[in-house]
């Protein structure tokens, strides 16, 4: 089943999107991920920056977990994180 909820791109996670955040309408990680490169199919840097980040979902680190397995929630959040320098 899809949920509605935000994802939120930080950093160079957001300078590829061209967009601070947009809505996702799907059921997992995986295919909130998906259709975020279909989106932004135009925007090739969007892909590569993505492939690199982390993502925290309604808080909780996703880690190495399978996105196909993270379940999205109605009126949830995704953080996208790309890596950080320093410390």
């Amino acid at each position: 089943m899809a949920a509605h909820g935000t994802i939120r791109y930080w950093a160079a996670a957001k300078a590829a999107a061209g967009a601070a955040e947009e809505p996702y309408r799907e059921g997992t990680l995986a295919e909130a991920l998906d259709a975020a490169r279909e989106r932004h199919a135009s925007r090739p840097e969007f892909a590569r920056v993505l492939a690199r980040c982390s993502f925290l979902v309604d808080g909780n680190p996703v880690g190495t977990r399978d996105h196909a397995g993270v379940r999205l929630a109605d009126g949830g959040t995704v953080e996208v994180l790309p890596p950080f320098a320093g410390g």
